[in-house]
């Protein structure tokens, strides 16, 4: 199936319908009057996070969208139907922007999540409606009113804790199928993941997580080479970065500055997440140049760079129970400032104290 996570799409609400204009006439009734029904409410249109899709490609064939109108009033103090509603479904992790893709209107992070994109118009009120004890005649009635429309863009963003970083051909897809069940495609060749993947991690005791493997970044990335950064919106949402870097390469230090230079460029504040540095493919490399290429990167980063090696599985296990533990974190470090936020909120000193 095709990936796909940007679409431009057309929505319109139904127009409400229009009230009737009637007054009874019947035999052998001695008192007639206005009894003009109102129309019909125009349908809305709504867009909706479900289980169970993982890309927009529904919207590649189809882009216009819209509701049905309202059913016009009728005699005898008959109201139009209303009109049908339409309901966009989208993966859970959509983002529904305006026209000009700049202003997010609406962020659907949960499965049923719902949010209205166009109104439906209102049903004009029929000659009923306007009796009075001075017009007991009344020959006019509303028409219904328009329904809105609009064009919107659907961008989507994968909802996975953790997400695979690196230059093409580190290993990433490998070492997605070695931890997870995920198949992604493998070759020995640059650029053979062309779009994410996703992968359930389980480490047993209820202990699971998903894994996004992101198409590899090459320098120039934010100006468009290679694939781009455009696949870089699906590791927004992550708690952790998980950087592999191929411990074959002629300069290891160089493929993980080039590459912390893209997440630079692209902004939206990657470089400030939690980040995982493993050297990967050791099984390729002899000790003594594995451990002086392990010992500069720790000296260019400051932080502990793990080894391991997807094809053997060797070091894949402990790595895995890491990236658990650093999203754990997260999650424990969120709720502990939404808890803090809601007491700042209710007036509450959240200050030191011994």
């Amino acid at each position: 199936m095709k990936f796909l996570d940007q679409v431009k799409v057309f929505v319109r609400s139904g127009h409400g319908g229009a009230g009737c204009v009637s007054f009874r006439r019947e035999k052998y009734v001695e008192y007639g009057g206005p009894n003009g029904g109102d129309g019909g409410k125009g349908g809305d249109v709504w867009v909706e996070a479900v289980e169970g899709l993982n890309t927009l490609i529904d919207y590649r064939y189809q882009q216009h969208f819209k509701a049905e109108r309202g059913i016009h009033g009728m005699g005898s103090n008959r109201t139009g139907a209303d009109g049908g509603d339409v309901v966009l479904k989208v993966p859970v992790g959509t983002q529904v922007l305006d026209e000009d893709n700049d202003e997010v209107l609406a962020d659907l992070t949960e499965a049923g999540q719902r949010v209205l994109l166009a109104r439906g118009g209102r049903g004009g009120k029929g000659n009923a409606h306007f009796k009075t004890s001075v017009n007991q005649a009344p020959r006019k009635a509303q028409p219904g009113e328009d329904g809105e429309e609009r064009w919107v863009w659907l961008r989507l963003k994968l909802i996975a804790d953790a997400g695979l970083i690196g230059l093409p051909n580190a290993g990433k897809s490998t070492f997605l199928a070695a931890s997870s069940r995920a198949n992604p495609k493998i070759a020995a060749y640059p650029f053979t993941t062309l779009h994410p993947n996703l992968g359930v991690v389980d480490l047993g005791d209820g202990s699971r997580y998903v894994l996004a493997d992101i198409p590899g970044l090459i320098e120039g990335a934010h100006e468009g080479a290679g694939i781009g950064d455009r696949f870089l919106g699906h590791i927004e949402r992550c708690a952790t970065l998980v950087h592999l870097i191929d411990a074959t390469a002629e300069d290891p230090l160089d493929a993980y500055r080039v590459v912390r230079g893209e997440l630079e460029a692209y902004g939206a504040g990657l470089t400030d997440k939690p980040e995982i540095i493993a050297l990967n493919k050791t099984d390729a490399v002899d000790p003594e140049t594995l451990a002086e290429r392990r010992a500069a990167l720790e000296a260019e980063t400051g932080a502990q760079v793990h080894t391991l090696s997807g094809a053997t599985g060797d070091g894949v296990r402990p790595l895995l129970g890491l990236i658990h533990a650093a999203i754990e974190k997260k999650k424990a470090d969120e709720a502990e400032e939404a808890r803090l936020e809601e007491l700042r909120a209710a007036g509450h000193d959240t200050g030191w104290a011994p």
